[in-house]
């Protein structure tokens, strides 16, 4: 990632989390951070929602593996979750744009939005 392209807005810090096949995480919501996720390892379904009207319409998906490698931003203010989807167990970079802040971050359990997580 380099500091002209779209989606840079500063650079914070880098951390890589993991998870399993099936096993989800989420929502989480950022209020001032910039996410810039990659997945070098694995697959990983991710879906985010703008919060504005909780059906199944309105929620995002992307898959982002070795096989549709590129780099997915989600700014402040949307909820994201993410499932991992392949066999074996895949790695999530993130870079983002402000250092971690714990009350800069709202979460809710798995089953407070109207998503419905499956392989």
């Amino acid at each position: 990632m380099k500091d002209t392209d779209d989606g840079f807005s500063g650079f914070g810090e880098a951390y890589f989390s993991t998870v399993r096949k099936s096993a989800v995480k989420a929502w989480k919501r950022h209020n001032r951070m910039t996410l810039n996720l990659v997945v070098p390892k694995g697959e990983i379904k991710f879906v985010l929602f703008d919060g504005i009207q909780n059906d199944a319409d309105n929620f995002h998906e992307v898959t982002l593996s070795r096989d549709n490698y590129q780099r997915l931003t989600v700014p402040p203010g949307i909820w994201m979750g993410f499932q991992g989807i392949s066999d074996e167990e895949s790695i999530l970079l993130n870079l983002a744009n402000i250092q971690h802040d714990p009350d800069e971050a709202d979460s809710i359990g798995v089953d407070q939005l109207n998503y419905e997580w499956s392989l």
